[in-house]
C-alpha cells in the first residue's frame, strides 16, 4: 500500500517495468517485419525497398508517438484512480468499508489472506497522509517513461532496416534482416522467459515461432 500512497503524490516506480520494455520491443519487431515479410512475397528490388523502409519507418515513428501518448493518458489514469480510493478510504465511514478499499487494489491471494488487524493499520497510515492535490498530475518520471515506450519501440525496427541501407543486393538484405529479427524475437522472448519462467530458452524460441505467426496473420489481412 506505500506504493498506492506515494503513487498519488510522486512516482515511486521504475521508469518502465520489464514487461513494458519487451512489449515495446515485441510491438515494434512486429510492425517492421509486417512490411519485409511482405516485400518477401514479390519480386524484391531497390525501388521496392526504398519504399518499403519510407513505410516501415514511418509507421514505426507514428506507432511509437501514438505509443507514448496513450502510456501518459495511462499514468494520469492510474494516478487518479488512486487519488480516487485515497478520498474514499479518508471518507470511509467504518473501518469495513476501508478494509474493502484496500483490498480492491490488492492481489486476490494476498488480500484474503490478511487478517483484519493489518487492514486497520494500513488504514491508519493512508488516513495519516498529507493533504491530497486536487487532480491527479503527470510526473518526471512519467515524461522519462513515455519517452522510453518510444524510443524502445522505434529504436527496435533500426536493426532490421540497416542491411536495406548498406546491402546493395536488396534480397540478400531481406534475408539479412529476418535473420536479426529473430534474433531479437528471441532475445526478447528470453527476456520474458528469465521474468516469468524458470526456461527462457524454451520461451525464446516460442516467441520466434508466435512473433512470425502474427506477423502472417497480419499480412494475410492485409496488414
Amino acid at each position: 500500500m506505500q506504493t498506492l500512497a506515494e503513487n498519488s503524490t510522486r512516482e515511486s516506480r521504475q521508469v518502465l517495468e520489464p514487461m513494458e520494455r519487451i512489449s515495446e520491443v515485441l510491438f515494434g519487431l512486429i510492425i517492421v517485419l509486417t512490411f519485409t515479410c511482405s516485400s518477401s512475397a514479390t519480386r524484391v528490388g531497390r525501388g521496392e525497398v526504398h519504399a518499403m523502409l519510407i513505410s516501415a519507418i514511418g509507421c514505426s515513428l507514428a506507432w511509437g508517438i501514438i505509443d507514448a501518448v496513450f502510456f501518459l493518458l495511462g499514468c494520469i489514469s492510474e494516478r487518479g484512480h488512486n487519488l480516487l480510493l485515497l478520498r474514499r478510504l479518508h471518507r470511509a465511514a467504518d473501518p469495513d468499508e476501508a478494509g474493502r478499499a484496500i483490498a480492491s487494489v490488492l492481489p486476490p491471494l494476498i488480500a484474503s489472506n490478511l487478517q483484519p488487524a493489518v487492514f486497520d493499520s494500513l488504514r491508519q497510515k493512508l488516513s495519516q497522509l498529507p493533504e491530497l492535490p486536487a487532480r491527479p498530475r503527470l510526473a518526471k518520471e512519467d515524461w522519462q517513461g513515455a519517452l522510453c515506450v518510444f524510443l524502445l519501440g522505434f529504436g527496435s525496427v533500426l536493426p532490421i532496416v540497416i542491411p536495406f541501407i548498406f546491402m546493395n543486393d536488396a534480397k540478400l538484405a531481406l534475408w539479412v534482416s529476418h535473420g536479426i529479427a529473430i534474433f531479437l524475437l528471441f532475445l526478447a522472448g528470453y527476456a520474458l522467459g528469465r521474468h516469468a519462467s524458470e526456461r527462457p530458452l524454451r520461451v525464446g524460441v516460442v516467441m520466434v515461432v508466435l512473433g512470425f505467426a502474427m506477423v502472417g496473420i497480419a499480412v494475410a489481412l492485409g496488414g
